[in-house]
Order: structure tokens, then C-alpha cells, then sequence
């Protein structure tokens, strides 16, 4: 295995390289555009992810390349813990989205707000249009920006307005906040940015932000995160659901009226409190 890194904004990661469909075609371009990729789905095309789309990389995400095939590469995602492997979360992308590991760096730094716009330099020409959760190394600060490593050796400068320290501390409170960010954004399924996100995705992608490394998927996330009585959940905790002999299917963060989670295909990330069907497969509940 080598190890590499995505060097685009968003590489959404599949079963197979077989899997994606004409439809997904902006997605796996070289230059993918994930944002148009997902205003072009229905609900009916969006149901025809599952069982196609696995999770998404972000800018600068490590990855271990197992296997090269037809242009396609077969990877393990470590920031994306997951029982299927040990060393992170299966599956595979364009190799054309790989490059070269960052250089080293200090002072990990994520995109706190939905996207943020990678310059040339301060206040200069446009490189990438970057999505919330993009974690980056620092490398300097002037002017109200930060200079940040990115991959194949290069660098770009970020404004600091959106960006927040990793290492910062963190409460329940920012937990909810940033999820908040995204109230009304459609489910997708695989989904870890700011153009969908999926139930376990919205988890993922709000702990990455503050420095914690969480499971990708809502039934990892119960199982690895301390559990608590659901009588002493508070708000900026987490909900999980399941039904009878199955694995945990959904999860939520705890609000002050409910909970603040993103349903399922074909609805919005929403906030609010528990329905009937939610009261009846509430089977847990965690804490950071």
C-alpha cells in the first residue's frame, strides 16, 4: 500500500468502479463538481445511491491505495474509523483524484463554515472552492489569512474567518451550532459535505471539525462512543435508533426540543422533536 492524499475539493467514494451511473459523471470527473452533481438529483436518483455510494473524502484527506485498476483506485480512509477495516473506511475513487501527501506542517486547522474559498494568495485568484470539515496544516498567517499545506507540494491561503483550530476546546454547545449550519440542506446518502450529508455523515463531519475522530458510520458510532441512559441525554449528545435483530440504521444529535439530525432520502436536515416512529427505535444514547 502507498500512502497519498485527495487533491480534489470532494471525491465521493464508491462500491465498485462499476457503480457510479451517466448521472454521477460530474462526480467522477477529473475536476469533479459535486455541488452541480447533487442539485441534479430527484429524489427517485438519490435513492439510486444506495448501495453505489459509500462516504466522501474532503481536500487533503489521507488515503492508503490498495490496489490501481482501470483508472480507478481501491483505498482505506483512516481519518474514517470503521469496522470493516481497521485501517479506515473501504472503497474506491478516480485515481485522478489522488495526489501527493501535504508537506509537514503545524497547527491543524478545519473549514468551520459550509465552504471557504482557497487563494493563490491573500485576497487573490481563486484555486478551489473548499467544503466544512476540510481539515489543513498550517503553514503561516498574515492578514487576516492562513497559509495552509496542500497536496503535491503546494500551497494556498485561506481567510481566517473560517477557519477554527482543531486543538481549540470544544462544549456541546459547538456541536449544535455547527450542525445548525446546515439546517434545510437535502440528505445524501454517503454525504460528508456541505452539499449533503447523510445522518452519520452530519456526525462525522461536525467531530472532524472539533478535533475528534468519530466513526463514519451511525452503527460504528454506537458501538465505539460511551453510551449513556437515554433519560440523561442532554442537548449536544447523540440519539441512535435501530430496530429488532438489526444494527443501528440512524443517529441524531440531542436538542433542546429533540433532536437535530438528517432524516433520510428525500428530506432536509432538520431539527425537532422526535416523531412516534423515532420514540419507538430509540435505542441509545452517547457522549463525547
Amino acid at each position: 500500500m502507498k500512502l497519498a492524499a485527495t487533491k480534489v475539493p470532494i471525491s465521493t467514494v464508491w462500491t465498485a468502479p462499476d457503480a457510479p451511473r451517466d448521472i454521477d459523471a460530474p462526480a467522477t470527473a477529473a475536476q469533479p463538481d459535486v455541488a452541480a452533481w447533487a442539485k441534479s438529483m430527484d429524489t427517485e436518483t438519490r435513492l439510486g445511491l444506495h448501495g453505489r455510494t459509500l462516504t466522501q473524502l474532503l481536500f487533503a484527506e489521507p488515503v492508503l491505495v490498495r490496489t490501481e485498476r482501470d483508472g480507478w483506485s481501491e483505498i482505506l480512509a483512516p481519518w474514517q474509523p470503521s469496522s470493516q477495516d481497521e485501517l479506515g473506511y473501504p472503497g474506491w475513487i478516480p485515481s485522478s483524484h489522488l495526489g501527493e501527501l501535504p508537506q509537514s506542517a503545524t497547527d491543524p486547522v478545519a473549514i468551520d463554515v459550509p465552504t471557504a474559498s482557497l487563494l493563490a494568495e491573500p485576497g487573490g485568484r481563486l484555486l478551489a472552492e473548499l467544503s466544512f470539515a476540510t481539515v489543513l496544516s498550517s503553514v503561516e498567517h498574515a492578514d487576516g489569512y492562513t497559509r495552509v499545506a496542500t497536496p503535491d507540494g503546494g500551497s494556498g491561503w485561506i481567510a481566517d474567518d473560517a477557519l477554527r483550530s482543531v486543538l481549540e476546546p470544544s462544549g456541546p454547545e459547538d456541536r449544535l451550532r455547527l450542525g445548525e449550519l446546515f439546517l434545510g440542506l437535502e440528505y445524501l446518502w454517503g454525504g460528508t459535505s456541505a452539499h449533503g450529508l447523510d445522518c452519520s455523515g452530519l456526525i462525522h463531519t461536525v467531530s472532524r471539525v472539533l478535533g475528534m475522530r468519530t466513526p463514519r458510520d451511525a452503527h460504528d458510532q454506537a458501538d465505539t462512543l460511551p453510551n449513556i441512559p437515554i433519560d440523561e441525554a442532554q442537548p449536544g449528545d447523540l440519539y441512535f435508533f435501530g430496530r429488532p435483530g438489526k444494527q443501528v440504521h440512524h443517529v441524531g444529535f440531542v436538542s433542546a426540543t429533540g433532536m437535530l439530525h438528517a432524516s433520510e432520502t428525500g428530506k432536509r436536515l432538520e431539527e425537532g422533536p422526535l416523531t412516534d416512529d423515532r420514540r419507538a427505535t430509540l435505542v441509545t444514547a452517547a457522549r463525547f
